[in-house]
């Protein structure tokens, strides 16, 4: 296991890390979810990542439970504020909001600090430059060392920065954007200039774009996957043409090349992710502990990944 600094930041994240989306409170029940945390631990996992809005915080409240066990110093723990609860003032960016919710949030997970908190998503309907101030106070206060943004534009990151600079706060460090073969435009693109000018890290997630990049759906979505129980997520996918035959033809000439390099196509999925200098660390989710076994093997993969295969992938998935 390769361990990243995270963009300039001196912190160290492992390549792979464990999301809990989905799975803790949902797919995996405590023992499942124990297990598979020391199947990570074993394998060099360092860093979980979780957020106030899985399975309503019962998701939090599982990793925390289980963390207990090990210890904390060695281990980078992240969430995310933005969709607390129903209330007025139970979801988005305000200081009200990221304050308390990030203290609920260390309740649930009995701990002291997170070492990266993330504002999940932007929120038009509240200043940027009180969601900075907010995540400065959080900062200096220490229920966080580091802080971050998920699925923020490039433009409002920039603008982020900016306000930490005229007002003297601490900047954010990391942003947690989707990146997979299918969906490169942002992080490889729109944050270019982001990078090299303020030192962005990034810990991506949905690297098997929910499952797309298992071949699982090549002849249909199966009784009991995301795509069928998540009808938001389908929705999303049908508008981007995920799910038509053509992509699925891409699927398979994939899944043919991992087969080449003596490998599955998750791992072949997970590994292309890692190949790019910009991903600090790439959150893998897990719905069972053979599942997250097979895919914690891509930091092997990663070293058949020759240059000549990256080019073969992108005239593949053009």
């Amino acid at each position: 296991m390769e361990y990243r600094h995270l963009g300039k930041a001196g912190i160290k994240v492992s390549e792979l890390s464990l999301g809990t989306w989905l799975t803790f409170g949902g797919k995996l029940d405590f023992a499942s979810a124990r297990e598979c945390v020391k199947v990570a631990i074993e394998a060099g996992v360092n860093f979980f990542d979780s957020a106030e809005a899985y399975a309503g915080g019962v998701a939090e409240s599982i990793l925390g439970k289980i963390i207990k066990e090990y210890r904390r110093e060695e281990l980078v723990i992240s969430t995310k504020i933005f969709w607390g609860g129903d209330a007025p003032n139970q979801t988005g960016l305000s200081r009200k909001h990221l304050i308390e919710g990030t203290k609920n949030s260390l309740k649930r997970l009995k701990m002291d600090y997170v070492d990266l908190l993330f504002c999940h998503r932007p929120d038009p309907e509240t200043p940027i430059s009180e969601t900075v101030m907010a995540m400065d106070n959080i900062v200096r206060q220490g229920l966080a060392f580091y802080w971050g943004t998920s699925e923020w534009s490039a433009k409002e990151i920039e603008a982020a920065f900016k306000c930490a600079d005229e007002y003297k706060l601490i900047p954010p460090t990391m942003e947690q954007p989707e990146y997979n073969m299918f969906n490169r435009k942002k992080l490889e693109q729109e944050y270019a200039p982001l990078y090299e000018k303020y030192g962005l890290g990034t810990t991506t997630f949905s690297p098997l774009a929910s499952g797309i990049l298992t071949g699982k759906y090549v002849d249909g979505i199966p009784k009991g996957s995301r795509l069928e129980r998540v009808n938001w997520l389908r929705n999303e996918f049908e508008k981007c043409d995920m799910l038509t035959q053509e992509a699925m033809n891409k699927i398979k000439q994939l899944n043919e090349l991992a087969l080449e390099i003596g490998a599955t196509l998750p791992q072949l999925a997970l590994a292309w992710c890692l190949k790019n200098p910009h991903v600090s660390s790439v959150i893998i989710g897990a719905s069972s502990v053979e599942q997250l076994k097979e895919n914690l093997k891509a930091t092997e993969v990663k070293e058949k990944i020759t240059t000549e295969l990256l080019q073969t992938i992108n005239q593949i998935i053009k």
